[in-house]
């Protein structure tokens, strides 16, 4: 019955987020062209109040928590697919198993962010419904295609995951990856139209100086910053499905009863590590990439984002991306210890370490303080001596880039602890390496 209950959830909740989101015919009637949409003008008193529940609150967290579990279950399909053909090709059936175990983590998941998707919608009709009117006129189109891509994406992942035995030998194997193809599309698609939906409201697009959308359902999606957040989100994703699988393994190693349980949550460790440290190198660059854009289309946004009233949830921010590279590093190392060959490499760790947490220190280092007026007059002014030149992005980007290429560097030291070269140019490759 559990079970039932649990398998059934998704379905239930993705009816109430398919009766959300598809408009009803009273406003279907009056906005039939989008181009007829407008800005409602709108008070304190349009916003519903509920005695007790802060509405920005419940929303937000309602979206953390629905980002979360969506980041995971849209990430872990991506790199389940590419080891199944891995293992397909290598006929090596330790893949296979690993894959079907990463996708049995998502499976969960995947219920829990159905009913946190359902309970965001619920909250934004509830507390913000003007709002999602105006939304909804515009992006009717793509809400209702996002409704039914919702139940093709489950459908795709049942079948993906329950005929993964029976969906086994050379045809039906062909099969099975296209099924973890079709995922991988419907999921990917899904998220690119959510984040319309978002960067619309950064960057809106069609929009004249009334407030009047006279653009169509294209020119709202293909907003200035659409693409932009479709990279980070993509490589993110991949990072933080990566690392929480990393997690997961890291839990079953330690709680298993003999050695071969041991090797094989191990081994699962190690892969999935390797997949969230290759997504998790390039993701400070989608991060610059997407900045530089923000900055681009409006430069009071990035003033307001890095140095107005979100300057200090910047810098938490800040700190919590060099913890995650310090926690990165700190698991490589620890994988190391249990490596019969990562003697020779040992010496090497504390200099990196030492490297990291410099370029860490450096990288959330903030330009000004908020001070009082005797803390003011004690400082000499609003710039430290010292730390002031730290806190301006030339010396961040250094840093940032530091951690990132000693990050690499001990991934590879990490990837070859137990490997001997036996090549003849063994010196020249090394060198090779350093240079790069």
């Amino acid at each position: 019955m559990i079970n039932y209950v649990v398998r059934s959830t998704p379905l239930m909740a993705l009816f109430v987020i398919f009766c959300l989101l598809v408009p009803d015919m009273s406003l279907a009637e009056e906005v039939s062209d989008v181009s007829q949409v407008t800005v409602p003008e709108l008070d304190a008193s349009d916003y519903p109040q509920i005695a007790g529940v802060n509405g920005r609150i419940a929303v937000w967290l309602a979206a953390q928590l629905h980002l979360w579990f969506a980041a995971f279950v849209l990430a872990v399909p991506i790199f389940v697919f590419i080891i199944e053909a891995i293992g397909m090709w290598t006929r090596d059936q330790r893949y296979d198993e690993m894959a079907y175990e990463f996708i049995k983590v998502s499976i969960t998941a995947y219920s829990l962010t159905a009913i946190l998707g359902g309970l965001l919608a619920f909250n934004l009709f509830i507390f913000y419904p003007h709002v999602m009117n105006y939304l909804t006129g515009i992006f009717s189109e793509s809400m209702f295609a996002y409704a039914l891509l919702f139940f093709a994406e489950s459908a795709i992942l049942y079948l993906y995951y329950y005929g993964w035995h029976w969906l086994q030998g050379a045809n039906r194997k062909w099969i099975h990856l296209t099924l973890g193809l079709a995922l991988n599309a419907v999921g990917t698609l899904l998220m690119f139209l959510a984040n319309a939906w978002l960067t619309f409201m950064m960057s809106p697009n069609g929009i004249d100086a009334a407030g009047t959308f006279s653009g169509d359902t294209w020119a709202a999606i293909h907003n200035f910053l659409w693409n932009p957040i479709n990279l980070h989100r993509v490589i993110a994703n991949v990072a933080f499905g990566g690392s929480v699988v990393g997690a997961y393994a890291a839990f079953k190693f330690l709680s298993a009863s003999d050695e071969e349980e041991r090797a094989h949550y191990d081994w699962m460790g190690y892969n999935a590590n390797f997949i969230a440290i290759i997504a998790l190198l390039p993701l400070p660059f989608a991060g610059y990439y997407l900045t530089a854009e923000i900055y681009a289309y409006s430069q009071q946004m990035g003033i307001t984002l890095m140095g107005g009233v979100f300057a200090w949830l910047f810098i938490i921010q800040a700190v919590l991306i060099g913890t995650l590279f310090i926690a990165a590093n700190y698991y490589l190392w620890c994988g190391m210890g249990r490596s019969e060959g990562a003697y020779r490499y040992n010496p090497y760790v504390k200099y990196i370490a030492l490297v990291i947490v410099a370029a860490f220190l450096v990288w959330f280092t903030p330009h000004t303080l908020v001070l009082t007026n005797e803390e003011l007059k004690a400082l000499g002014g609003p710039y430290h001596k010292y730390l002031g030149p730290l806190g301006i992005m030339p010396a961040k980007n250094t840093a940032v880039n530091l951690m990132i290429l000693f990050t690499a560097v001990s991934f590879l030291i990490y990837r070859r602890s137990n490997k001997i070269p036996t090549v003849n140019w063994v010196p020249a490759g090394n060198a090779i390496q350093v240079a790069l």
